[in-house]
């Protein structure tokens, strides 16, 4: 408990599909799940799935809530029905879009050559950080790759949430470089797509807490 606390990087796992593997992820000491509302995923869960997976959680542990270019009507259902505590927008939602819910925001960006960070944090003006993933085409997230971390600034005034192709052996390695606030790690802990892997959690997080 006392590494966990003194840990500076926070951890958000995401695409969890089920109760097991929420467990499993608030028993690693992990301070954030991530629940996937984007159908043509394979971590998408649905919102029955996600509210029990939600209630199910144990005190101070964020659930974030991921779409991709949703309407503002499938939003609003899930934030209704599902106790979450942020979202996450993950497509080419407008910085308007991502503010009028009752709830913090994180904005994805996927990261391009010549994208101008320091635009963008100006853009997304109420985003709590912006989360940096890897770009491929036509693939929103999830690609399992990692992109250049030298694109990264240190100087950044939003928080940084480090994503894309983290796993066990590149965590540290991503920390040390980036100094980001928090990583995001999905496929990198999985047994297979949408199904998490206890012993991939836990080299994980013990490298993340080098």
């Amino acid at each position: 408990m006392a590494k966990h606390l003194d840990r500076m990087t926070k951890v958000k796992i995401c695409g969890i599909t089920n109760g097991i593997d929420a467990q499993r992820v608030c028993d690693s000491g992990a301070d954030a799940i991530g629940l996937v509302f984007y159908p043509p995923s394979p971590r998408y869960v649905e919102v029955e799935q996600a509210k029990q997976i939600v209630a199910d959680l144990p005190p101070f542990m964020t659930s974030v809530a991921l779409f991709v270019n949703a309407g503002r009507e499938e939003v609003e259902t899930v934030l209704q029905q599902v106790s979450i505590d942020i979202i996450q927008f993950h497509g080419d939602e407008s910085a308007e879009f991502c503010a009028s819910f009752s709830r913090p925001y994180i904005k994805a960006i996927r990261m391009k050559d010549g994208l101008n960070l320091y635009e963008i944090e100006q853009e997304y003006v109420a985003a709590r950080a912006l989360l940096l993933d890897t770009y491929k085409k036509g693939i929103p997230g999830g690609t399992g790759e990692s992109f250049n971390w030298k694109q990264v600034p240190h100087d950044l005034n939003k928080p940084v949430i480090l994503a894309g192709g983290l796993d066990a052996n590149n965590v540290a390695q991503a920390i040390k470089q980036v100094q980001p606030y928090a990583v995001d790690v999905s496929g990198g802990v999985e047994a297979s797509k949408g199904r998490k892997d206890q012993y991939k959690i836990t080299a994980f997080m013990k490298n993340a807490n080098f």
